[in-house]
């Protein structure tokens, strides 16, 4: 079926289920960022292939959200689809709840609105409920796209897991289900009870909690699962053809009981006492399956939203992981100095495209030891396709590379040892515009602030935001994405639920914590500019100065690659920032080339020249 083909299956099926509109959001039933492509509803029945997006289809209208990221991509895929486009971050765009409030109450008497509750969280659900309620519109669970979804759409993968040695990870599994059973019987309201659970969903946190990693979902390395934590056992719920012999070994050696994907919702409804789930990531659907009915004691179960005590514990990286992302980062400064050397030195020898870039890119990580695949797909946008934010080149469409003006490379790489993720914006020839090296030093200037920063403990990612964007903001300038995401250890290149951003996030940065530091400037046309490190939260020595019992953060700069010096503008730099840049240049030099051979070496040490006030 073409994509005006699926819009009327859908539209017969919602006739026959009574509904005015069905929503199909880009989710899947884990809250994952990145998603196998079994749950590409949302793509598959739009034939928009951006990451994010929700759609709504009425019985004449379809219209898709997304971000200002895709809008030139929807355009695109989007022509003659019938579907309208909704620009989500223009300010004058309702959201998709205020839209069908408002165009369906004006339009029909009797509503109702179909979702599929696996592919809402908990917490959105009832958000989107109470909503809907307010306007006189109901809400019905019903999948419609799985009856009209029958051919060509791809398996649940079942490729094989594997365990993950404690060894990279630092912690066993005994110990991380010890340390998950105390948090919960100290939310259990009578301690005497040994009656509860927790259910789990988001693949990231199972994979850190049953130290399992798999190749289910493309840039994470997870595994397509659900877990039930109780106090006398864990449950991995999984297809079966996942598990060979040597991980059905080390399962029961972890006793660690094994169920099929699908038997999840029949086993939580038999569940009884205290059940725990994270709201923002457990599935409706999942909540739906709770036994809440009531007994002669009373109710059989007690429901209770809480954050996930894993995603709190698995943010905060031990020992091991933290030497684990240097040993990674080691790896990936050789891989990205081999490709800048080649990028000056041989590239342009042929007609090359950004597509190109990002091959050999990868051709040169995977020399690094320990590498799996990279964190996520390569962004490498030349010129205007750099101000592009989540720009995605593909090999059919693509801009050709020329040894002049800017390019913007922001990558990554899942090792066994860690992720890593870092962007550098290069000048590859030609007279450097002022206006480009005012935007860098400026970007420059505010990712050195944010990553020298000292804070008190208690700080939140969204009271230092401003330390990245102050010299920007001077001059007029600002960028709309966050300036810092959590990473996760040889996980998600994603991860919460620490961040820096404009948000006001409520989780105060802690040691062990990792985020990026990446401002950027962004011209459309011309050029964006972007640089980021990954850097991890430690103590800060105490000055005589302290007035204050206060313990003090800081952070420890993780990511080892140089930067673009002929970019800067020299005479907006304080001794201090020049000083800093040295420093690191240096670390840089003494970390990485030992990995490099004779001509790497002296091509890096060239780059990590120190560059002297007033140049």
């Amino acid at each position: 079926m073409n994509v005006k083909e699926r819009l009327a299956a859908l539209r017969a099926q919602m006739h026959e289920q009574g509904l005015a509109a069905y929503v199909v959001p880009g989710n899947d039933p884990h809250a994952s960022e990145y998603m196998a492509s079994h749950w590409c509803e949302m793509q598959w029945l739009s034939g928009f292939n951006g990451e994010s997006g929700t759609m709504v289809v009425t019985l004449d209208r379809a219209l898709l959200w997304t971000d200002s990221r895709y809008y030139l991509q929807a355009g695109i895929e989007l022509k003659d689809s019938t579907i309208e486009l909704m620009r989500e971050s223009d300010i004058d765009c309702p959201s998709v709840a205020e839209w069908l409030c408002g165009e369906l109450r004006i339009t029909n008497d009797e509503l109702r609105i179909g979702v599929n509750p696996e592919m809402f969280s908990v917490n959105d659900f009832k958000e989107w409920k109470e909503k809907f309620a307010e306007a006189g519109i109901g809400v019905k669970s019903v999948d419609l796209i799985k009856p009209i979804w029958t051919e060509g759409r791809p398996a649940i993968p079942s490729d094989k897991l594997y365990p993950y040695s404690a060894d990279f990870a630092g912690e066993t599994v005994e110990s991380k289900l010890a340390r998950m059973r105390e948090s919960l019987e100290s939310k259990v309201e009578s301690q005497k009870s040994k009656d509860y659970a927790l259910i789990v969903s988001a693949l990231d946190e199972i994979a850190w909690l049953l130290n399992i990693r798999g190749y289910d979902v493309e840039y994470n390395p997870v595994v397509i699962s659900y877990v039930v934590l109780e106090a006398d056992k864990c449950t991995l719920f999984v297809n079966p053809e996942k598990i060979d012999s040597a991980a059905q070994n080390y399962l029961d050696f972890n006793n660690i009981n094994v169920q099929p994907y699908e038997a999840v919702f029949e086993y939580i409804h038999g569940l009884r006492g205290t059940i725990f789930y994270d709201g923002a990531k457990v599935n409706e659907a999942l909540y739906e399956a709770i036994d809440k009915g009531p007994s002669d004691q009373g109710p059989r179960t007690k429901a209770k939203n809480i954050q996930s005590p894993i995603l709190v514990d698995k943010a905060k990286k031990n020992a091991v992981e933290l030497e684990g992302e240097r040993i990674a980062m080691r790896q990936d400064g050789a891989a990205l100095t081999r490709f800048f050397k080649w990028l000056e030195e041989e590239a342009f020898q042929q007609p090359r495209t950004e597509w190109d870039l990002m091959e050999k890119l990868h051709e040169f990580r995977a020399m690094g030891e320990n590498f799996v695949e990279e964190s996520f797909g390569t962004i490498a946008g030349y010129q205007g396709n750099g101000a592009i934010v989540h720009y995605a080149a593909t090999k059919e469409h693509c801009a050709e590379v020329k040894k002049e003006g800017m390019l913007l490379l922001d990558s990554g790489g899942q090792y066994l040892d860690g992720t890593t993720d870092i962007t550098r914006t290069v000048w590859l020839g030609g007279r450097i515009p002022q206006q480009a090296k005012l935007d860098y030093t400026y970007v420059l200037k505010g990712h050195i602030a944010l990553q020298t920063a000292r804070f008190p403990r208690g700080t939140r990612g969204n009271q230092l935001d401003a330390l990245a964007k102050q010299y920007m903001w001077q001059a007029g300038i600002t960028f709309g994405h966050g300036t810092g995401h959590g990473v996760g250890h040889f996980l998600g290149c994603h991860e919460g639920p620490q961040n820096v951003r404009t948000d006001n996030n409520p989780t105060p940065l802690e040691v062990g914590h990792i985020i990026s530091d990446e401002p950027g400037i962004y011209r459309t046309g011309q050029w964006g500019i972007r640089t980021e490190n990954l850097i991890t939260v430690i103590p800060a020595k105490q000055t005589k100065a302290t007035t204050t019992e206060d313990e003090w953060l800081t952070f420890e700069t993780l990511t080892l690659c140089f930067y673009d010096t002929s970019l800067i503008e020299m005479n907006l730099m304080t001794e201090d920032e020049i000083d800093w840049l040295n420093a690191y240049h240096v670390r840089v030099y003494k970390e990485v080339s030992p990995l490099l051979n004779e001509e790497e070496r002296k091509f890096l040490a060239r780059k990590c020249a120190a560059l002297e006030v007033g140049e």
